[in-house]
């Protein structure tokens, strides 16, 4: 692969968990870094690393929705779950974004906390 498109690819990596998470209400984030990573596994260290890397950020970020859905649902909660919830937006948007931005730069980003998954 050249340059150009390991960092397209490493880009498309970060970008398609939010983007996933768009389209899925939340639920399918983890999907398009997954399926990133099956594909350039072996191709490419930079595009192996970001999805991976995205991929674990992803499941963090989905395992702390539930946490949101459990308070909600305990009714006195509610409020603590909204929080979970605008807290959990916020991250979604800012670190793929701060990442794409690494990835473009041909830079491995190193999100602030992630579940290791996938290496």
């Amino acid at each position: 692969m050249g340059s150009d498109d390991t960092r397209t690819w490493a880009i498309l990596a970060h970008l398609s968990a939010p983007a996933s998470m768009i389209f899925s209400a939340g639920w399918l984030g983890f999907l398009g870094p997954f399926i990133i990573w099956l594909v350039f596994k072996d191709r490419s260290t930079l595009v192996r690393a970001a999805s991976a890397r995205s991929f674990n950020y992803s499941v963090a970020l989905l395992v702390l929705s539930i946490v949101a859905w459990i308070c909600f649902f305990t009714l006195i909660l509610i409020p603590v779950a909204i929080v979970l919830w605008v807290v959990a937006f916020i991250l979604v948007l800012w670190h793929p974004i701060k990442a794409a931005f690494a990835a473009s730069r041909g830079e491995i980003y190193k999100y602030p906390f992630q579940i290791g998954i996938l290496r």
